[in-house]
C-alpha cells in the first residue's frame, strides 16, 4: 500500500435479507465501494439519509461485517482483525464521533470518567498525574478545559460543548482516523461551524485524517478536501470537492449544483444544501439507481449498473461517460 494511504477501501459491499419469511430478496445497502484516505486528509461520504453511509461506517468501525471487500488500515485488513490485541490496536487508532452526543455518554455519569477511563483503559496514563495531565492537554486542544467539566453531568453542558468533549476523548487514545458521523446534525445551527473548524484545526496540529460523513452540502464543501457522493449504496462521483460540487459530471451531482455556492471565500452560506428525499425503491432498481429520476436516462440505464469511470482525476459512475 502506498505509504501516504492511511485507509484503503476496496469493493466493500453489505447485502440485507429484507422481506417476510417466504418473500425475502437482497437489498445492497453498500455496493463495491472504493476509495482511499491519505493521511492528514479530510474525506466526505455524503448521501441522503438511507444512501448508506451509516451502514458503511459501521463496517469499517468493525461494528458490523461487510458481505465482501476489504478495509485495509495502514496495510492491514481489519475486517480479518480477530485477536483482542489487534482489536484494541485498531480502536485506539480509529475512533468514532457520534451523531448525537447527549446518547454518547450516559446520563447517570459525571462526564470527565469517560476521558479518564480512556487515558486509562488504552494505557495512555502511567500515574494519576498523567491522567489529569492527558485530560487538562487534550480538553484544551478542543477549546475546553477540565474546571469548565469537571463534576457535570451530561445535562449540564450544552450540545456542542459535549461534542467538544466527544472529539477530546478520541484525540486522548492519540488516533490517526477519526470517524465523525453525522457531527453537527445534533447541534444547535450556531454553533456547528466551530465545530466545523475545530476538525479542520485538529487536521494541521495534529496530522489527523478525518471521515466526515453528512448529509449536508454546505458543510461538506467548506471541510473537505475529496468528497464521495453516495447514492443508494453506491458513491456516483468522487473527486476534489470544489471539482465535484461547482463542476459536477454526475446528473445526479449536477442537480444540485444550483445549490452549491461558488468557490469564493467572500461569499456567504445563503441557504441549507439538502441531498434528495429517500424512496426505498430505489434499492432495487435493475441497472443505474438514479434512472427513475435521471434527465438524461438512456435505455442502458435501466438494464445495466454503470462503471466506474475516470475522468480529469476523479471518478464517475454513469454510463454518459462509457
Amino acid at each position: 500500500m502506498d505509504r501516504d494511504k492511511l485507509l484503503s477501501v476496496k469493493e466493500l459491499t453489505k447485502v440485507f435479507r429484507v422481506g417476510s419469511l417466504l418473500f425475502k430478496k437482497d437489498l445492497i445497502a453498500v455496493n463495491k465501494v472504493s476509495f482511499d484516505i491519505d493521511k492528514k486528509e479530510i474525506f466526505t461520504l455524503a448521501g441522503e439519509s438511507g444512501s448508506g453511509k451509516s451502514t458503511f461506517a459501521r463496517m469499517l468501525l468493525g461494528l458490523i461485517k461487510p458481505t465482501y471487500g476489504t478495509i485495509l488500515y495502514k496495510g492491514i485488513d481489519i475486517t480479518r482483525i480477530k485477536s483482542a490485541k489487534e482489536r484494541l490496536w485498531f480502536t485506539k487508532e480509529v475512533q468514532p464521533i457520534f451523531q448525537d452526543p447527549f446518547e454518547t455518554f450516559s446520563p447517570l455519569n459525571k462526564v470527565e470518567t469517560y476521558l479518564y477511563d480512556t487515558a486509562i483503559n488504552y494505557g495512555i496514563a502511567k500515574s494519576r498525574e498523567d491522567v489529569y495531565k492527558i485530560v487538562e492537554e487534550k480538553l484544551n486542544a478542543v477549546g475546553l478545559s477540565l474546571g469548565e467539566i469537571q463534576g457535570r453531568y451530561p445535562h449540564e453542558l450544552s450540545g456542542g460543548q459535549l461534542q467538544r468533549v466527544s472529539i477530546a476523548r478520541a484525540l486522548i487514545t492519540e488516533a490517526s482516523l477519526l470517524v465523525a458521523d453525522e457531527p453537527v446534525s445534533m447541534i444547535d445551527a450556531s454553533l456547528r461551524m466551530s465545530i466545523v473548524n475545530l476538525f479542520k484545526e485538529l487536521k494541521e496540529k495534529f496530522g489527523l485524517s478525518v471521515l466526515y460523513i453528512t448529509h449536508d452540502l454546505a458543510t461538506a464543501y467548506y471541510i473537505s478536501d475529496r468528497i464521495g457522493v453516495m447514492l443508494r449504496g453506491s458513491i456516483v462521483e468522487l473527486g476534489p470537492v470544489e471539482k465535484v460540487l461547482s463542476e459536477p459530471l454526475h446528473p445526479y451531482t449536477q442537480i444540485l449544483k444550483q445549490s452549491v455556492p461558488d468557490p469564493n471565500p467572500e461569499r456567504q452560506w445563503e441557504e441549507d444544501i439538502q441531498l434528495s428525499s429517500f424512496d426505498i425503491r430505489e434499492f432495487t432498481i435493475t441497472g443505474c439507481k438514479f434512472s427513475s429520476r435521471c434527465p438524461s436516462v438512456m435505455d442502458i440505464c435501466k438494464e445495466k449498473e454503470p462503471n466506474n469511470i475516470s475522468i480529469n482525476g476523479r471518478v464517475v459512475k454513469c454510463h454518459l461517460y462509457i
